[in-house]
């Protein structure tokens, strides 16, 4: 079968059977071997017969890749994207967005989910994300009977348990297509400071001879005599095989190893770089160019150098990503994000680590992330093999988990299933008794450990129901005004109804307002610095009447109101986002990023009340942040 001009792999034409049958299908498959295609396939084929089609996926640099590509090659006209920052086009044919928005609209039966043919899952494996993989056992559960699904990940070892449990509550066939063949075959190996390029079993066994001191009856010495590993050293001994990605877990890292590398003098100044850099950078305002990573990157990226995180401000990302496109790029250091399905493989991969912080702890990959990571190596048509390298510190080399973690990827997808108070709204909202009955007993978690467990399941929904009783969202088992309001909020639900849908909210000026917002968004870490504070009248109100409140006083988010008038104080009296970056040590693209989770709360409240001067106030407030992100959102 051939398919736009290209002979297609036989699971891609198995793929193709199944849904011109009108069957799901879970496409377990490795990453470079085509499995967007049938994705393609779909959208294809359902434009032509004027049919929906959503395509989902987990992270918005994702969501914004695939509108670009789709854009490209069926028009603007035909491609919406809904990602909470953006929305373009909503009524189109096909709609990309996170899989959050495609949740959250089947949730509430959002009239567009009605008349879908299929709903893409890209990255299914995200089901298994701790903190978000509730979001598509739900997007699942809560689609319309008559939806089918195209669920991607690079591998899946229980997907057949998966395509099953699809089936028992969807009531339709899922067809399970696994591929196991690479296009491009992967070497694996590893770094040791002194070994160099090595293998596992080469480091145990240097690592496993005694030195001296232990020999003698003293402790080891040797782990403290051994260096880490040198990214720079790395580099120099795979310059015959390079573009290389080269995952760093911390994104200050990304741009401090860019920096070093350059020092090292490896590689010469490429003059198609610098007149390109410099052709995109010409339009720019002169306070972009000041900011850290714009200098770091201008200085950089002339030598193929370059650093990608979600710190960079838009126009940075999107200026390193189309140089590294453009093959332009021989090493970039970047963090998961590159990690997820954006189509830009390389002819390496290096890990600097094989260790990462979680947002809790310190921990190992999981196989699975090893291998979604590794497999970005090697491109199909232009290399022979891909390559990946994994630099190991013999300080904590533990050789049976690292063996284990390499070897191969034996992760399963499980349920993280859990109850939020939103969900549990839109349950009672919408559906009777039994219907609830049936529906708690779908979830992923409920099928992969038996029957048994819905009784959990309902001890915990009839528990959220007593607590949301005592709270006044529920009366007689029904919502109240309360209630309704939470149903269309989607994080912290009950807080943010206690202050909003509540008169708890009507004596707050805007700036109080933001203030509030603010602290639900900010996510404080240890080494965040603010350079200048500005505590006023309003902030001590505000701090007063939260401490007056019998729920709100309980709620450690607002010990932060005084830092974070660093960032609120300057963007309500209009100055602009780089006056409020340069009184911070947060990353740029951090900052945007919080203004945007802030508006996007606020859109979350201006459409969930009724209340004409919240709209109102919501409106206002969502505008003063737009006009301090106005200038930063200029593209390259």
């Amino acid at each position: 079968m051939e398919y736009k001009g290209l002979k297609l792999d036989n699971f891609q034409e198995d793929a193709i059977r199944a849904i011109e049958q009108n069957h799901s299908v879970v496409v377990s498959a490795p990453t470079g071997s085509g499995k967007t295609l049938i994705a393609d396939y779909i959208i294809n084929k359902d434009l032509e017969r004027g049919i929906k089609v959503i395509y989902t996926a987990p992270i918005k640099a994702l969501s914004n890749q695939k509108y670009k590509e789709f854009s490209r090659e069926y028009g603007e006209e035909k491609i919406g994207i809904l990602t909470g920052d953006t929305v373009k086009n909503p009524t189109a044919p096909v709609l990309i967005m996170t899989t959050e928005i495609y949740r959250n609209m089947v949730l509430t039966e959002d009239e567009i989910t009605k008349s879908v043919s299929y709903v893409i899952f890209d990255e299914i494996h995200y089901i298994n994300d701790l903190e978000r993989g509730y979001v598509w056992e739900e997007s699942i559960i809560f689609s319309s009977p008559n939806v089918r699904f195209l669920c991607l990940s690079a591998t899946i070892p229980n997907a057949a348990e998966f395509a099953d449990w699809i089936h028992s509550i969807k009531k339709h066939d899922v067809k399970v297509i696994s591929h196991t063949k690479r296009n491009v075959p992967l070497e694996m190996k590893f770094y040791d400071s002194e070994l160099g390029i090595s293998t596992l079993e080469e480091i145990k066994e240097i690592n496993d001879v005694p030195d001296y001191d232990f020999a003698m009856g003293r402790r080891r010495s040797m782990h403290q005599r051994i260096k880490p590993p040198s990214h720079v050293e790395l580099i120099r001994e795979i310059t015959d095989k390079l573009p290389c990605f080269f995952f760093v877990f911390s994104r200050k890292k990304c741009q401090d190893n860019a920096l070093e590398l350059l020092k090292a003098k490896i590689f010469q100044p490429n003059p198609v770089i610098i007149s390109y850099v410099r052709e995109k950078l010409h339009p720019v305002s002169p306070e972009i160019k000041k900011l850290k990573s714009v200098i770091a990157l201008r200085e950089v990226l002339p030598f193929g150098i370059g650093f990608h995180h979600a710190g960079l401000i838009p126009a940075m990302k999107e200026l390193v990503e189309d140089l590294f496109s453009k093959g332009l790029i021989k090493v970039l250091y970047t963090t998961e994000t590159f990690a997820v399905g954006i189509n830009m493989p390389a002819k390496t991969v290096c890990f600097e680590s094989l260790r990462k912080y979680d947002g809790l702890n310190f921990r190992y990959l999981n196989s699975k992330e090893y291998f979604q990571i590794g497999g970005r190596a090697g491109r199909r048509g232009i290399d022979s093999a891909g390559y990946s390298f994994a630099m190991v510190d013999r300080r904590d080399f533990d050789y049976p988990l690292l063996k284990k973690i390499t070897l191969k990827d034996t992760e399963p997808i499980n349920s993280q299933f859990r109850l939020s108070v939103n969900t549990v709204l839109n349950l009672i909202k919408r559906h009777s008794e039994d219907e609830i009955d049936k529906i708690l007993a779908m979830n992923f978690y409920t099928y992969q450990r038996g029957i048994s467990t819905k009784n959990v399941i309902e001890s915990n929904f009839e528990n959220m129901k007593r607590k949301l009783s005592k709270l006044g969202y529920l009366s007689g088992g029904e919502l109240t005004a309360k209630g309704e309001f939470s149903s269309k909020i989607y994080s912290d639900e009950i807080l943010m109804c206690e202050i909003f849908g509540t008169d708890f909210w009507r004596s707050l000026n805007e700036y109080q307002i933001l203030a509030l917002i603010a602290c639900l968004c900010y996510e404080p870490r240890e080494k965040t610095e603010f350079y200048k504070f500005y505590p006023s009248n309003w902030t001590r109100e505000l701090r007063k009447k939260i401490n007056g409140d019998s729920y709100l006083n309980r709620e450690k988010k607002f010990n932060y109101i005084e830092d974070i008038s660093a960032l609120i104080h300057p963007c309500y009296h209009g100055k602009t986002i780089f006056d409020i970056i340069s009184n911070t040590n947060l990353l740029e693209g951090d900052i945007i990023r919080f203004f945007r989770q802030m508006a996007d709360r606020l859109g979350q409240i201006r459409d969930a009340t009724e209340d004409f001067h919240l709209r109102k106030l919501a409106e206002s407030c969502t505008y003063v942040i737009k006009d301090s992100l106005k200038e930063i959102d200029t593209e390259v």
